[in-house]
């Protein structure tokens, strides 16, 4: 399958199962999820002791992360590949900035954001387009500038034909902390830290903090 494919096959999915989408993640950093929320607090703290400066939220979805970040005194902005996404974020998030763009061509100046996140955005992105996309989060960044991503853990990738009882048409990717650590040296970023949770669930994740 061809990136043009797989990228239409991703936005067209997620522009269908927008509004479900958005019912299911709207409060699930309101307590629900712990660990994921002091992940982002963390990642906050790293920005604003930094000096602060724009924040890129990659892969931003209905804006429910942009929107957190933003209310720990973050400047987030989103971007998602979805159109269906960005009317559901502007529509529950209307002070904030969201716009439609692609990771894998990323239409921001260079060294332009003081932070980076993509938060289980990445999940659609094939092998061989990872080492391009981590290469635009170095060029958007600032020296210095912290980058968090999240993602399922596991070792294969399958197609998904159904989300939140709407169809889609996406292949989703599991992956080693390891192995997404190595692709983010490769594109010369300093991995600091990992974190795991859910182990021992049929969802296990990680999120991996960087540093440009």
């Amino acid at each position: 399958m061809s990136a043009d494919d797989w990228l239409a096959d991703t936005r067209t999915s997620y522009d269908a199962t927008a509004a479900s989408y958005a019912d299911v993640v709207r409060d699930i950093l309101g307590g629900r999820q712990p660990y994921l929320t002091a992940a982002l607090g963390l990642f906050a703290n790293q920005v604003l002791a930094a000096g602060g400066g724009p924040v890129a939220d990659v892969g931003c979805g209905p804006g429910h992360v942009t929107a957190h970040l933003h209310g720990l005194g973050v400047d987030a902005f989103g971007i998602d590949l979805s159109p269906g996404m960005i009317e559901v974020a502007r529509s529950d998030h209307p002070g904030l900035r969201f716009e439609v763009g692609s990771m894998t061509d990323l239409d921001l100046p260079a060294a332009s954001v003081s932070g980076l996140i993509a938060w289980w955005s990445l999940i659609h992105i094939s092998d061989d387009a990872m080492p391009a996309v981590l290469g635009h989060f170095h060029r958007v960044l600032r020296p210095g500038g912290p980058l968090q991503v999240g993602f399922h853990v596991g070792d294969r990738s399958q197609a998904k034909a159904e989300g939140r009882g709407d169809p889609m048409t996406v292949h989703g990717h599991r992956r080693r902390p390891e192995r997404v650590a190595d692709w983010l040296r490769d594109a010369e970023f300093t991995v600091e830290s990992q974190w795991e949770f859910n182990m021992g669930t049929d969802r296990p994740g990680a999120v991996l903090f960087a540093r440009r």
